[in-house]
């Protein structure tokens, strides 16, 4: 049976988004912007200590979102370090999801790796029922291929081992056909878990250009520096989101996906786009901008 395609609205209805050291006055405008249970993840910043983040899960949990705390596996000093942050996780925030992720650290101390948290960081019983793992469309600057897919393999089958639900987190990418043949890919494997499909959230050229060399997104770069007026930039000097990615994914069919938001041009007004995209107004307003300018 063919997947029918959805509407850019209805694709884009079900997200998540990152935000990075939220203050007080950032939840609060969060909770005022995002739908009741929105997903709201708590990126790994390394000088973020512990009980900053349990601090900031508390919060958001307390203004009626869902926290999920990025847990960097190679920044873990011991297992008791790890154990403590759950604990905390749990108290103050009622923690059930996390995203497990190995870290960009050449060392590591407890945990060698994503594998390890998920197999022996004990996460069913500090009370966690789902983790996400990371997915890379464009592929990992510092991993080779074959590793990455039978990384993701053995990480969704110690998953389910450890009785937790999981679903894979993508890196962001600015290539809508990159995104497509990576999640195709997935599916011809066998590998059928939801997966959040990273996207950058609104930001200036500069912020985009700045995350891309530095996350190691070689194909989308060229794609975002021969795209201005594409749909992905608009107004170079302004902002603007994926609104062209969220409609390839939409006209693709179910692929099991969601739109998952990076928000390098601040949580506060990417949660303002995702709740335009989910509301079917930012293609509309984009098209009509484009169709001004010719």
């Amino acid at each position: 049976m063919i997947a029918k395609p959805a509407a850019p609205a209805v694709f884009a209805r079900s997200f998540s988004l990152e935000a990075t050291r939220p203050n007080a006055a950032d939840i609060a405008a969060l909770a005022a912007i995002l739908p009741p249970s929105t997903p709201v993840y708590l990126t790994a910043v390394p000088t973020v200590r512990s009980n900053e983040l349990v601090a900031a899960a508390g919060a958001l949990r307390k203004a009626g979102l869902e926290p999920v705390a990025h847990i960097a596996a190679r920044r873990l000093s011991s297992k008791d370090q790890l154990n403590e942050l759950l604990t905390g996780l749990r108290n103050e925030a009622d923690m059930r999801r996390l995203l497990v992720i190995g870290g960009d650290v050449d060392t590591s101390a407890a945990f060698a790796d994503a594998l390890a948290v998920i197999q022996k960081g004990r996460l069913r019983e500090a009370g966690i029922e789902e983790i996400g793992i990371g997915g890379y469309p464009e592929g990992h600057p510092r991993i080779a291929q074959g590793l990455l897919e039978a990384a993701l393999d053995q990480k969704i089958a110690a998953a389910r081992v450890a009785g937790l639900r999981v679903y894979i987190v993508s890196q962001f990418s600015f290539s809508p056909e990159c995104i497509l043949a990576w999640l195709k890919q997935l599916r011809m494997c066998g590998i059928a878990v939801p997966v959040k499909v990273g996207l950058a959230g609104p930001a200036s050229l500069t912020a985009l250009l700045c995350y891309a060399k530095r996350c190691g997104v070689a194909a989308s770069l060229r794609g975002l520096m021969s795209g201005v007026g594409h749909g992905l930039i608009g107004q170079v000097a302004g902002f603007a989101g994926p609104d062209h990615i969220i409609e390839a994914l939409a006209a693709a069919g179910d692929l099991n996906a969601t739109p998952h938001y990076f928000s390098f041009g601040g949580a506060v007004e990417t949660a303002r786009y995702a709740c335009e995209a989910a509301a079917g107004r930012v293609a509309a307003g984009h098209a009509m901008a484009r169709s001004n300018t010719n």
